[in-house]
C-alpha cells in the first residue's frame, strides 16, 4: 500500500495551484479540454470487476454539482464567473447520462449559495462583494427549483433516505440527493431551514467563500468561529436530521460545529496537510480525528493539489484510511466545479473502483469507502 511519505508532492506546487486558479477556472474549459491523466492501466477482465462490484454495491459521491445548474437563470453575476458560464455552460443532462455509463448510483447534487458574489483574485475564489436585499434567498430558489426540474422531468431520482439511494440503485436509475454549498440565503431566519428540508435537500455546506451569520470560511481571515445564530443552525439541522458538511469552515468554527452538534458530522472535500503538502483548502490532522469522533467521515477529493493524475487520487484516498481509517473515508468529487480535476467525469468511477482493486482492497472494505460510510451517517443523522 502506497504511504503517505510515498506519495505526497512539494508545497510548492499547492502554492501555484491556488495562484492559479483564476486562469484554470475561467480559461481552460475552452482552451485546454484535454481529459484528466489516467497514469495507470487495467485489464478488461479487471474493468468487468469493477463494474460488477458497482452493480452489486451502490458507489456513492457525497459532493458534486452536476452539470453546474448553479449558473442556469443566475443573475448578477461577477464578469469572470459569466465568462465562465459562457465557455463552460450548463449540462446536467450530460453529467447524469455519465453517471449511468459510470455505474454511479447516487450523488449529492449541490446548489453554491453564493455563487452571484464569487470573483477570482490572486489567492482564487472569493466573495467580492455583499448580497443585496432578498437576493441570497432568491439565489436558493432558483437553484433548488434547477434541481427539482432534473426530477421532474425524470433525469434523476429524489433520495430523501438511505433506503431511497439503495431503491434507486435496484432500479438502475441515477439518483440525487440535494444539498447547498453555503448556507447564507439563511441569513438570520432559522425558519427558512424548515423549508430548506421541506425542499428535499438533506445536506448543506454550512459556509463557502464569505464569511456568514454561520460562521468563517477557511480561506478568509476573520477569527469569530461559529456565531450564535451558527449554533442554532447546527442545533436545528441535527432536529430536522440534515447532514451537517464542514468542508470550507475554518478550523476554529469547524470544531465548534464538532461539539455542538449531537450527530456525526462530515467534511465531504478535502485532504490533510502534511509538512510534505500544504494548501489552504486542506484540514489538520486534528480537525480530522474530530471529524471522526463525532462518527463522520473526510470526503476524497480529487483536486489537483499535489497529484497530477487519476492515479494520484487512488494514492490520496490510500493516505486517508491510513490516516482516518476506512470506516471515515467517503467520496468528494466536487464534479463539474473542482479545480483542476484528476477524475473529470463519472464515467472513469470503476476505474477508481478496479485500481483500489488491483491495490488489494476487498469487496468489505470497498463497500464502506465508496458508498456505505455515507450510507451509515445518512442513518444515523436521520434517526434510523
Amino acid at each position: 500500500m502506497v504511504t503517505r511519505r510515498g506519495f505526497l508532492m512539494g508545497s510548492g506546487v499547492a502554492a501555484a495551484g491556488i495562484a492559479g486558479a483564476g486562469y484554470y477556472f475561467v480559461a481552460r474549459p475552452i482552451m485546454h479540454p484535454k481529459p484528466a491523466v489516467i497514469g495507470f492501466t487495467l485489464t478488461e477482465g479487471e474493468l468487468t470487476r469493477a463494474r460488477d462490484f458497482m452493480k452489486a454495491n451502490p458507489v456513492i459521491d457525497s459532493h458534486a454539482h452536476p452539470g453546474r445548474t448553479f449558473l442556469k437563470g443566475a443573475e448578477n453575476l461577477t464578469t469572470k464567473i459569466k465568462l465562465y458560464r459562457m465557455l463552460g455552460g450548463v449540462f446536467a443532462e450530460k453529467t447524469i447520462a455519465d453517471m449511468a455509463q459510470g455505474g454511479v448510483a447516487s450523488a449529492v447534487f449541490n446548489g453554491v449559495a453564493d455563487v452571484q458574489l464569487l470573483t477570482l483574485g490572486e489567492t482564487g475564489l472569493t466573495a467580492g462583494r455583499d448580497f443585496m436585499a432578498g437576493e441570497a434567498w432568491a439565489s436558493y430558489q432558483r437553484q433548488v427549483g434547477n434541481l427539482k426540474a432534473l426530477v421532474d422531468t425524470g433525469a434523476v431520482s429524489l433520495c430523501l433516505t438511505a433506503d431511497d439511494i439503495l431503491a434507486a440503485h435496484a432500479r438502475g436509475k441515477p439518483a440525487a440527493m440535494l444539498g447547498m454549498e453555503g448556507a447564507d440565503f439563511l441569513e438570520t431566519d432559522i425558519s427558512r431551514l424548515d423549508q430548506v428540508y421541506a425542499d428535499g435537500a438533506r445536506m448543506l455546506t454550512l459556509v463557502h467563500y464569505r464569511d456568514s451569520s454561520i460562521g468563517d470560511m477557511m480561506t478568509g481571515g476573520s477569527t469569530r468561529g461559529l456565531t450564535a445564530f451558527g449554533v442554532d443552525v447546527v442545533a436545528r439541522m441535527n432536529d430536522l436530521g440534515m447532514m451537517i458538511d464542514i468542508a470550507h469552515a475554518s478550523e476554529k468554527m469547524a470544531f465548534s460545529v464538532l461539539e455542538k452538534s449531537r450527530q456525526p458530522v462530515v467534511l465531504t472535500h478535502s485532504h490533510i496537510n502534511s509538512p510534505a503538502l500544504s494548501h489552504p483548502r486542506f484540514i489538520s490532522a486534528e480537525l480530522a480525528a474530530g471529524v471522526v469522533e463525532t462518527g463522520g467521515y473526510i470526503g476524497a477529493w480529487p483536486a489537483g493539489i499535489g497529484i497530477a493524475s487519476l492515479a494520484g487520487f487512488i494514492d490520496r484516498i490510500e493516505e486517508l484510511v491510513e490516516t482516518v481509517g476506512e470506516d471515515h473515508v467517503a467520496m468528494g468529487s466536487d464534479m463539474d466545479a473542482n479545480y483542476k480535476p484528476v477524475l473529470d467525469t463519472y464515467r472513469n468511477m470503476p476505474l477508481v473502483v478496479g485500481a483500489l482493486m488491483k491495490r488489494g482492497y476487498s469487496d468489505t472494505r470497498l463497500t464502506k469507502i465508496l458508498g456505505g460510510n455515507f450510507l451509515r451517517v445518512m442513518r444515523v443523522v436521520q434517526g434510523v
